[in-house]
């Protein structure tokens, strides 16, 4: 499905309170989850060792990162909702995240994204979008979080 595009920051504010969809199914290979491993230098056995994980994890597999999968919410959430009309925009953070469930290796998630609300300030509109990344055919989402986006206009 194409993203919703708006061609300002303010359109948002006719989305607030709105579930927006999903993005496209997204494979986490094990591949980029040793990349990640290295680049944060978390190398846990849970997610970089197949043999030790399968024997020993409750998972009986290697699992991302938690931190990995929130971090694949900008490309996943762009798949949903596009902002034109900035001269920027930025991650200003995130509030109340959570890891319900894992996402072992070689699976598949995807985001569904509702904004949840939509201020005006001085320099710019802000955003938060609900997050929330689901795996595929998993019982509870893999990820939950509020995303805060600042717009500059």
């Amino acid at each position: 499905m194409p993203p919703l595009v708006l061609e300002t920051p303010r359109a948002l504010k006719d989305f607030a309170g709105r579930e927006i969809g999903t993005s496209d199914w997204f494979l986490v290979t094990q591949d980029r989850i040793n990349q990640f491993a290295e680049a944060t230098e978390d190398r846990q056995w849970i997610h970089v060792d197949r043999e030790r994980a399968a024997s020993q994890s409750p998972y009986g597999a290697t699992i991302a990162h938690g931190f990995l999968t929130l971090s694949l919410a900008g490309s996943l959430v762009s798949q949903v909702i596009q902002v034109r009309g900035t001269r920027m925009s930025i991650n200003y953070g995130v509030n109340r995240v959570r890891f319900p469930s894992p996402v072992p290796a070689d699976s598949r998630i995807r985001a569904r994204v509702t904004v949840q609300s939509v201020e005006e300030l001085v320099d710019c509109i802000s955003a938060v979008m609900l997050v929330s990344i689901e795996g595929e055919n998993a019982k509870k989402p893999c990820c939950v979080a509020e995303w805060i986006v600042r717009y500059y206009i």
